[in-house]
């Protein structure tokens, strides 16, 4: 189907390739996101504000910065690079680091859209489940959980979008590698690097832009859709 926007293989295999790295980037983030947002908004400790800018540090590091931590990390030099790599898991110039660096930068977004929803739900409610003999957890997942889904499924798409916009922190850390980490960013610059590749660089920009849209128009209609079902409309 890709092939009908008139894009190249190569450009096409880009495209599949961002779709594919910002689902598993959304993926891997959401249990993470989940449980970031339930203890900035429900725990109280010290050294709370310096977590919170800790959370949301990707959204004003330079994307290089990012990239190059991560190669520091995640690299096949990094502590956690030789530790996921006796599980078989290499991050480094694959298209599973391109993923990872597509989380790191979308984090906080997701992280904001679910603490935001979280915050909104009435604290009450819960405590009611428990006077009916309701556990924490069960009252939780039964309650607090399909109220804020509104905020749930924005995070998450919010975070797909971002995913597939993903350039710095990537070509950083996995390089630009066609057919494994060559996304549609990055395709994009290298489109522009070469004579006549600007009219294969417009066709792209202009499958990122209705891609990002799409997936921003849906996040408001998903919010929407569960907040009307939430309230009994």
């Amino acid at each position: 189907m890709i092939q009908y926007l008139g894009l190249g293989a190569d450009a096409a295999e880009a495209v599949r390739l961002s779709l594919k790295v910002a689902f598993w980037a959304m993926l891997w983030s959401l249990p993470f996101g989940l449980a970031t947002a339930l203890v900035l908004a429900r725990v109280r400790f010290w050294g709370k504000s310096l977590f919170d800018g800790f959370v949301h540090l990707p959204l004003v590091l330079p994307p290089v910065v990012t990239g190059y931590l991560l190669l520091l990390l995640f690299g096949h030099n990094g502590p956690l690079g030789r530790f996921f790599a006796g599980f078989g898991v290499v991050f480094a110039f694959r298209w599973t680091g391109a993923a990872l660096a597509a989380a790191v930068t979308a984090f906080p977004l997701l992280v904001r859209a679910m603490r935001l929803s979280l915050e909104a739900v009435d604290r009450r409610l819960e405590e009611a489940a428990g006077t009916l003999g309701a556990s924490r957890i069960f009252a939780f997942a039964s309650v607090t959980l399909p109220l804020m889904l509104p905020g749930v499924v924005a995070g998450m798409v919010l975070s797909f979008a971002r995913s597939l916009g993903e350039f710095g922190a990537t070509i950083t850390f996995v390089s630009n590698i066609p057919g494994e980490t060559r996304t549609i960013p990055l395709a994009i610059y290298a489109l522009t690097q070469i004579p006549g590749g600007d009219p294969a660089a417009l066709r792209l920009t202009a499958v990122a832009v209705t891609l990002s849209l799409l997936a921003l128009i849906a996040s408001e209609w998903l919010a929407r859709k569960f907040s009307r079902r939430l309230g009994g409309d």
